[in-house]
């Protein structure tokens, strides 16, 4: 996601999570309204082993951290790393008092601490959550993937109507696609012309990267709307997109929201099913 980070985290293709420090100077970066019939894909069943070695992988490193201390040497980067795996294993609460314990010692990178706004925006404190994207504003005004997050988390806490009056505006081009991305969130464009406007002949790369970001934030949006089924296609695409798992910090911990948010919302639709 947004360009500002402490740490990387590269998902191998065996499913393990590997987190690693970087300077510090690099940048970074819903509701179910329904209950919908979600058919079976043969591609859930690629998703659910993925999901699986993530479990046993994550909880592992979890597992291994030495007990940390607050204040001593390293204490920060540890939080940071307790705080993603917990983000990773779907504990939004724990993930969030990891990241305030990062800015209760470090209170310099309260301002570019994106992940403590989704973590806040998972744990059920949308208010919160755009308090703190507003404070990322102020860091970076060209990066529109924190205005989504901003108006995902003012739309929970306040309905449409506010989210969108409060959206914030933004004068310089992002990276790609995150101009039409943002355009799906203002009302001006639909889905289907945000995956219209990813270029054809793109190097395999870019491609996916577009296709990736389009997909998650469409089933972000989709979600936010109550349309749970759309949402699991367009996040079933994202999940099992190759490119974000090896492309650095931001990407891979996008990669992992857009995959919680598949599983959550697949295992809603399995609940609403029984008897």
């Amino acid at each position: 996601m947004m360009k500002s980070f402490v740490w990387i985290v590269c998902l191998v293709f065996a499913g393990a999570v590997e987190l690693l420090p970087v300077h510090a100077d690099e940048k970074a970066r819903t509701d179910s309204k329904s209950s919908v019939e979600v058919t079976p894909s043969a591609s859930d069943a690629q998703i659910a082993e993925i999901n699986e070695q993530l479990q046993q992988s994550l909880s592992k490193q979890l597992s291994e951290l030495s007990t940390m201390e607050e204040g001593g040497v390293g204490a920060v980067d540890a939080y940071s790393k307790r705080g993603d795996l917990h983000m990773f294993l779907a504990d939004f609460k724990k993930a969030k008092d990891d990241y305030l314990q990062m800015v209760k010692l470090r209170p310099d990178v309260d301002t570019s601490h994106w992940r403590l706004g989704i973590a806040l925006y998972f744990a059920d404190e949308p208010e919160r959550a755009a308090a703190q994207f507003d404070k990322y504003h102020s860091f970076d005004n060209i990066d529109r993937e924190n205005g989504i997050w901003r108006y995902l988390s003012h739309r929970r806490a306040f309905g449409l109507e506010k989210a969108r009056q409060q959206l914030l505006k933004y004068e310089t081009d992002d990276r790609p696609p995150f101009k039409e991305v943002y355009q799906l969130f203002d009302g001006s464009l639909t889905p289907a012309d945000v995956l219209k406007a990813i270029p054809e002949g793109l190097p395999e790369s870019a491609r996916n990267a577009r296709l990736f970001y389009s997909h998650l934030y469409v089933g972000l949006n989709h979600s936010a709307e109550g349309q749970n089924e759309l949402a699991v296609e367009s996040l079933r695409l994202a999940t099992l997109n190759p490119w974000p798992r090896t492309a650095g910090f931001g990407p891979d911990y996008m990669w992992h929201v857009g995959r919680l948010q598949l599983k959550k919302l697949i295992t809603e639709a399995k609940s609403s099913k029984q008897p």
